[in-house]
């Protein structure tokens, strides 16, 4: 990595491509997700995950000085931030929705019968699989190897967002401002799943009753979330100079963000807009206080 000189060209170029190709294939994975099968949609939302790096070679910047190098024992320290972090942050949210809401904690299974059909229940307890031993078991997948795996899909997003856009941003308009505003892009890019789906507050969360403001409250509400998401990202990757890091805490975070819709009743309403999953107001206050805490530091060396 060097510090980045800001470049317009690239920047616009970057911007039209991921957003106009990430919007065509988001729209046609909702009309495999509502019209054909939920798992075509879900294989085709996985593959909207490279659009951003696919933006960056098409904007003509490049995938050099973005940090391939892992450099495992300088980063050692910040790759266990990155591994473990997130389902700390998301138990601690997960917690406290449960608190102000302890009627909706649920573990009859009612989340994967609506996500995986009626019949899934009895599948697992032919295999003597209990659904709180699911969920054991599932943790047990949180922490050790899920974010390795979901590293993967997560770096073409972030060679994407924090190799290419937020430098960018930060050369434009200095840290604070450029990783806020990169937070409310990445959210943004997000919107036609939002509205089409329900995707993290509707239909796709297991929430058919939807929730007051839809999709517009949920739209603009994913965008504060991930904007304080992109502080926590642009840290780990500004710190450890490897882009592997920031993927790591993004495959992390998409590892353990379903366990709290799993224990929680579905179809919650408006409800859904606050938790259990981190991507919900009070859910995410763990998060975004890190958030503030590392926005507070960043400064304090800039």
């Amino acid at each position: 990595m060097r510090d980045t000189e800001f470049n317009r060209e690239q920047t616009v170029k970057y911007l039209v491509w991921t957003f106009a190709i990430a919007y065509i294939l988001q729209i046609a994975a909702a009309y495999l997700y509502n019209n054909v099968n939920i798992m075509a949609g879900q294989a085709l939302v996985m593959l909207v995950m490279f659009v951003p790096a696919l933006g960056v070679l098409l904007s003509g910047a490049g995938l050099k000085n973005i940090g391939w190098k892992p450099q495992i024992r300088r980063n050692i320290k910040l790759i266990l931030t990155a591994w473990f972090t997130p389902v700390i942050l998301t138990a601690a949210g997960a917690a406290l929705y449960f608190m102000v809401f302890p009627g909706h904690f649920d573990l009859s299974g009612g989340y994967i019968v609506q996500s995986a059909g009626p019949r899934v229940l009895e599948q697992m307890e032919a295999q003597g699989l209990t659904y709180p031993l699911y969920i054991l078991v599932s943790l047990a997948g949180i922490v050790t190897y899920a974010p390795l795996v979901n590293m993967f899909p997560a770096l073409g997003e972030e060679i994407g967002w924090r190799g290419f856009l937020y430098p960018q941003l930060k050369a434009r308009f200095g840290r604070k401002k450029g990783w806020i505003l990169g937070g409310i892009i990445w959210g943004a890019w997000h919107w036609p799943l939002i509205w089409l789906i329900g995707y993290e507050y509707g239909a796709s969360a297991a929430n058919t009753a939807d929730y007051a403001g839809f999709p517009v409250s949920g739209m603009l509400l994913f965008c504060v979330i991930a904007a304080g998401l992109g502080i926590l990202h642009g840290w780990l990757y500004e710190k450890s100079g490897s882009i592997w890091v920031p993927s790591l805490f993004h495959g992390a975070i998409n590892a353990a963000a379903s366990l709290p819709l799993a224990v929680c009743l579905t179809n919650t309403g408006t409800a859904r807009l606050l938790g259990p999953a981190p991507m919900g107001i009070l859910a995410a206050v763990p998060f975004l206080a890190a958030a503030a805490v590392s926005l507070i530091r960043s400064e304090e060396t800039q």
